[in-house]
This record gives C-alpha cells, structure tokens and sequence, in this order.
C-alpha cells in the first residue's frame, strides 16, 4: 500500500481535518507552522535531517516556550543514513545536592501523592532538575549534522528578536497560567504585557531570549553547562531563602546526554524501533503490539465495541507491568528482554478479561502533557523522532532575569516519599512516555511519529502503529484517528469513538468522554521510491513542510545559447 493515500476499500467513522504534504526533498512535521519552516529552511540550505531537527526544536523553544526550551530535557531518536538507530537521552536529571527528603509529602493517598509541602517540587527554583535540552541538541549536531552550529541557531534568534504572531494555542496557554505566571516579574514583563495574555495574532518579542540564543551560537550548549546562561540559571535558583533550589554550575557543567541503544520489537513482519528506559515506549510499545498480533484486528473493525473493548485490556496490562517495572536503568533493574519477548505477551494475553472493570487505584505518579514532538527527513535517510519538553506548562514558572530562560519543573516527576523507586536521588533520571518511534520493513523505515501528552504518549504512539499496519489507514488518517486510554480505571474515549460508550458501559468499563487524548500527533510515511508525506493532526498546530522539486540540472544557463552543448564540460560562460 502507498503510505500517502487511503485505502478506499477501508472506510473510517472520522473524517481528517488537515491535509498531508509531500516531497522528495526533505519533510519537517512540528506542532508550529514556525517550527516547521524552520527545520525547512536549513534543509533547503543544505542542512540534513539532524541540523533542521535542532532548528526546529530551538525555534519552538521561542514559539512553543509553554511547551520547550533549553533548560528542559527530552529525546531524540536518530536514523542515519547508514542505517544506525541511535537514541540522545537528554532527559533531566536530579542534581547533585539533591536526597530523597528535600521535599515534604502531604499525603500518601493517591490523589495528593506527587503533592509537596509549598508546592516547591512543582513550582519555583526548588522545583528544577539539571536540564538536557540544549546539550543533547548540541551532540547530536555537533556528530551528526552538516551545517556550523551558528547558522542551525539562526532562525530561532530571528523569531525572538523579530517577533512573531501569538496563536490561539499559546494565548490559551498563557492566560490558563496568568495567575502563577504573573507571580514573576520576568516572566509577566513578556508574556504578560500590559498585565493580560497577548490574544491571538499580537506580535511576542523576546529580547532577552534572542541574546542568549546568540550566546549559544557562537558558544554551543557550554552556554549554559558552565557559562554565563548557567551561572545566571544557578544564581536565580540559589535564591537563599526557604524557596531555593538545588541545581548548580557544577551541576550544569557535569550534565551529559547519553547515548543509548533503541528497542526493536516485530509486528507482523515490520520492526517497530523505539527508545528504551528510561522511556516507556520502546518496552510497552513493543508488548502491546505482540499481546495483539494474535487477534484479527482488521476482522474486529475500527471503533467497534470488540476491538476498543480488547484495546482498553491491552492497555490495562501494559501500565500494570510499567508500575511494576519502569525507573532509570542506572537505578532500577528493568527486565526489558522478559518485558518485550513473545513468551511474556502470551502470558498477558491469559490476563484480558471478556468484561472491563476497574482494577485497582489510579497510578499516583505523573507525567506532564505539556510536550512537543518533531519529525523529520532528509533525501540521505536520516531520520529523527524527537520529545522534548520543560515539564510542566510553562516548567517551573518564571524566567531566569537577563536571559529570558524558562526552566524545568521536573522535579515534579520524582515521588517526594523517600525509600520508593522513585524517590529523589542525585543523578536520577525518571521514567517517561515519550515516544519517538520508528517502524521498519525488511531494514528500511516506512513511518516515524511521535506526539506530546504524558501518560497518554505511549499508548496513543500503539494505536496509530496499530491503525497503519493492520486499519490499512493513510498516515493522515492514522495520526488523526480517534483515541482511548485507560490505566486500569476509567476508560477514556475521543467524542469520534462516542457511538461505543454505551456497548462498552455494558461490557463493565467506566466511561468517560474526552475532547482529546494524547497532544498533537505528527508523523512522516516513506515509499520505496524514495518519496516522503509528512502528516499532522487536529489536537496541535502541526504543520508540514516538504520539499520537492531541486537544483538545475549541471550546465543549465538562463539564456540557451550561452549552455554547454550536451555533453560538454561545464564551463563559466
């Protein structure tokens, strides 16, 4: 099947609101127009996939900055052209002062659980872990990319200085944080001028952001690891009073992204290839999609109360190993072989039930769904599926003065109670969902996607592999298509999958429908012929840019009789 086009054989109860793009050149799929052409810019400057991807993830730092910046954590997950998977874990980390009674739990019931004392793990200074973000973007720039650092920055300077108009995601975004954003007179002064959220289409200036993008073009992430951005970061988080928090210059000076090998499961006769822990989904992708490789998926119908009845079960099983088994490889044993082999998903298949019910109380971790996700390709095969994020909305709520830096509030992700799995420890790095994911058929990659949306990451990143190999689904339907989601509790469906609610009350489940599940899907589809479609959905502002088309020919002249004839050595005229 082309990847581009729906089958029409496979009608679906849902109609895509957004197109696909297409092209030979190069695709760029972010959650901002801005982003996107960004990464589009460097491609057609001749950068590859690894250098648009750094431009767009900076160019987001300024267009997305409720979502990302560079004193945030995430990962990128890396094929090259040569065929190597390679995984640039750049997550944030607990810093070295740090021990797990910094905080004061206020409960141990599983609604208040992640809550401390003051708030101080989820806003403020004590709320911010050693940043990744700009790091990991540098090395795999620095190993991987074409183009000088300098001119990978450059379109996110010109964003930040020149301005660019507010849409109505960020506006929302920043008038739903007013109250906590307008605690802090750096943050207010440029997200809260004149004392409200800029409406939609008011031009956002960052001054200050812009001279620290162009101390990072000409210093890399040493910027911020150790110089003048750091040692401005260190000072706003030693604030010496009960607020302060822990990271330091040394911190940032010793922070290093690490380079870890993929997960790579198989699903009728495709590789799935995703990132492992400290990630989720290279694991709990992967023993989904074994659990349901034994069912006739296609037989059971998209949407039908059957097939959303087995999906909620597989689901189920999955976060119930994932509670079990998840932490930083360096802290926790993780049995990710036991985890993702065909024995283990036999033995979860005993597990499903012919009727739903709530099993056991909600997970009391969390997980923000304040993310953004990128795909991108070049002409070479480079590929890369990228999650990064500050945390929370707007991470740990102000901007370091003078710099115009939001940081991280993933502190907010460690369990504030000491002697539990992920209980404060310097050096930690906490499990996440974030799913950049890669499928591959007989050793060439066919679909890369990912999407922001904390806990529902994963499972949203298992449906739509689900959709294009066994739906038949184009990949515009496939991002686009409605979701469900459970822990165990209640199930959660998208108003698309609304018909089934009541077939599946009947079935034991608990119901509840949601306006969306998971964030902004995007995703890039290629065919053997070297083409590329690039697709976004509804629950963002994804936005494709493909390139097609390319330089002349060799010898071309604007005028016919100053051209070389055919054949000839081409020569000045």
């Amino acid at each position: 099947m082309d990847p581009r086009h729906p089958s029409m054989a496979t009608p679906f109860p849902f109609s895509c609101e957004k197109r696909p793009a297409s092209g030979a050149g190069g695709v760029v799929v972010t959650n901002h127009p801005l982003g996107s052409a960004a990464g589009s810019e460097i491609l057609a400057s001749g950068g590859n996939a690894i250098d648009a991807a750094a431009a767009a993830l900076l160019a987001l730092t300024v267009v997305e900055p409720m979502m990302v910046g560079i004193a945030g954590g995430g990962l990128s997950h890396l094929r090259l052209a040569d065929g190597r998977h390679v995984v640039i874990d750049a997550l944030s980390c607990a810093a070295k002062g740090m021990n797990p009674e910094i905080y004061t739990p206020l409960s141990a019931a599983p609604a208040d659980y992640m809550e401390a004392k003051d708030r101080r793990n989820a806003i403020g200074a004590s709320s911010v872990a050693v940043p990744g973000n700009l790091a990991g973007w540098c090395d795999m720039q620095a190993r991987f990319g074409r183009l000088p650092w300098s001119d990978v920055v450059e379109p996110a300077i010109r964003l930040a200085s020149r301005g660019f108009a507010v849409t109505h995601y960020l506006s929302g975004a920043i008038g739903e944080a007013a109250a906590e954003l307008a605690l802090d007179p750096a943050m207010a002064a440029v997200l809260l001028p004149g004392g409200r959220a800029p409406a939609p289409g008011e031009r956002l200036i960052q001054g200050d952001y812009a001279e620290s993008l162009r101390l990072i073009a000409s210093q890399g992430a040493a910027a911020l690891h150790g110089g003048e951005l750091g040692a401005a970061l260190a000072e706003r988080i030693a604030t010496g009073g009960p607020d302060a928090g822990w990271v330091t210059l040394e911190d940032l000076r010793d922070y290093r992204a690490i380079e870890r090998a993929p997960i790579i499961g198989s699903y009728r006769g495709f590789e799935i290839v995703g990132p492992p822990p400290p990630a989720s989904s290279g694991v709990h992708v992967t023993q989904m999609l074994n659990m349901i490789e034994a069912f006739d998926v296609r037989g059971l119908g998209f949407g039908t109360p059957e097939s959303l009845h087995l999906l909620a079960e597989i689901i189920r099983i999955a976060f119930a190993d994932r509670r079990a088994h998840s932490g930083d490889p360096a802290f926790v044993d993780v049995p990710v072989e036991r985890l993702i082999s065909k024995d283990h998903a036999a033995h979860c298949r005993a597990l499903i039930r012919q009727a739903g019910g709530s099993v056991g109380g909600p997970d009391p971790l969390r997980e923000s769904r304040d993310t953004t996700h990128i795909t991108v390709a070049d002409r070479d095969g480079n590929v890369v599926s990228a999650t990064h994020t500050i945390n929370g909305l707007f991470g740990a709520r102000f901007i370091v003065p003078g710099t115009g830096i939001i940081p991280n509030n993933y502190m907010s992700n460690f369990d504030p109670h000491p002697g539990k799995a992920l209980s404060v420890v310097p050096g930690k790095r906490v499990p996440t969902s974030m799913a950049p994911m890669m499928v591959l058929k007989e050793g060439r990659v066919v679909f890369a996607l990912g999407l922001p949306g904390g806990l529902r990451i994963f499972p949203s990143a298992f449906q739509a592999i689900v959709n294009l190999i066994d739906h038949g689904m184009s990949l515009q339907q496939a991002v686009e298509a409605p979701r469900i989601w459970t822990q165990g509790q209640e199930v959660e469906i998208e108003s698309g999958y609304g018909s089934a609610k009541r077939a599946l009350e009947l079935r034991g489940h608990q119901v509840k429908v949601m306006p969306h599940i998971g964030g902004g899907m995007n995703a890039i589809a290629f065919d053997e012929d070297g083409g590329m479609t690039g697709a976004a959905c509804w629950r963002a502002d994804g936005t494709v840019a493909a390139l097609g088309g390319g330089l002349a020919r060799p010898g071309i002249r604007f005028w016919p009789d100053r051209a070389p004839a055919a054949g000839a050595e081409d020569t000045k005229p």
